[in-house]
């Protein structure tokens, strides 16, 4: 579409803006249980621009997993408005726009590694050869080509992960929802599998929202972290990790005293030490020990 200049010639119209990845307004969740209400979250408020990795951190039971649900449309929300792309989750969940991957990996032991991997695309129809050449794709990202024949009780748990990861990917989606992934993995898997994250999520461009308990995970792997308050879960704070680009960092990131700086302004937070006690998710964030960018 073009549009007439001064001079009666025409010039190219401005290209409309991306939607946001994320658009969470005011967003609250009641659970109903036998004994009362529980109100998991409260006022939420985020903001995840495309391409972006953030990472929900916060005490056991303050909604960071609650609120992963209810992006992907597995719970609703009482009240607030919340959108994928500009869609109702429901809209997006139905247009594959997004994958999930768990803190188990939840492969299916009869099926191979291939044939996990492959699972959404068959379930969606795909042609054989389609399947076939996404999922050798996908296994040669992760690492696991040499392994497709393979059953699941044959990997080690990191291995497993990473077929979660392949197969939350299968239908290219362009939103990654992370449940602690990487939570039952011990250390040294875990910052492997950190690493290959980023490295994965460079390749596909793809938004990340993941969960964590790990403030030097949360750290690692984001753009920015989210702080959240005991229940009913709120933003408490949501801060810039002033480090290099997500796809540049390397283990050796993990030795920088940056990263250490930015360690301290996660914890500080959680323990409400920092500044004045941050905003919600579009507005005030900090910039570690407690400085603040309006």
């Amino acid at each position: 579409m073009t549009t007439p200049d001064t001079a009666g010639s025409t010039t190219p119209a401005p290209e409309a803006a991306a939607p946001t990845a994320v658009q969470a307004t005011n967003v609250e969740k009641v659970f109903s249980t036998s004994s009362g209400q529980v109100h998991a979250l409260s006022d939420v408020s985020l903001t995840v621009a495309p391409g972006e990795f953030v990472s929900l951190i916060g005490p056991s039971g303050c909604g960071k997993s609650t609120l992963m649900r209810l992006i992907a449309d597995l719970e609703a929300p009482t009240g607030g408005q919340l959108s994928v792309f500009g869609k109702s989750p429901d809209r997006a969940r139905r247009d594959q726009d997004y994958g999930i991957a768990f803190q188990k990996a939840g492969l299916l032991p009869w099926r191979t590694v291939a044939d996990n991997v492959g699972l959404p695309l068959q379930l969606h129809k795909s042609s054989t050869a389609d399947r076939k050449a996404r999922v050798a794709e996908l296994l040669e990202m992760v690492g696991l080509a040499d392994f497709a024949d393979r059953h699941p009780d044959q990997l080690s748990g990191g291995m497993q992960q990473r077929v979660a990861i392949a197969r939350s990917l299968a239908e290219k989606p362009r939103l990654l929802l992370m449940d602690e992934p990487f939570g039952a993995l011990d250390e040294m898997t875990r910052e492997r599998m950190q690493t290959e994250l980023l490295r994965i999520c460079a390749e596909t461009s793809a938004t990340v929202v993941f969960v964590t308990h790990s403030i030097p995970e949360a750290v690692y792997l984001s753009d920015r972290v989210v702080v959240m308050s005991p229940r009913p879960g709120r933003i408490a704070e949501v801060i810039d990790m002033k480090l290099q680009s997500t796809d540049e960092r390397t283990d050796e990131l993990r030795e920088d005293t940056s990263y250490f700086d930015m360690i301290t302004a996660v914890r500080e937070s959680l323990h409400g030490r920092s500044g004045q006690g941050g905003t919600q998710g579009s507005g005030r964030t900090s910039t570690g020990h407690g400085v603040e960018n309006r």
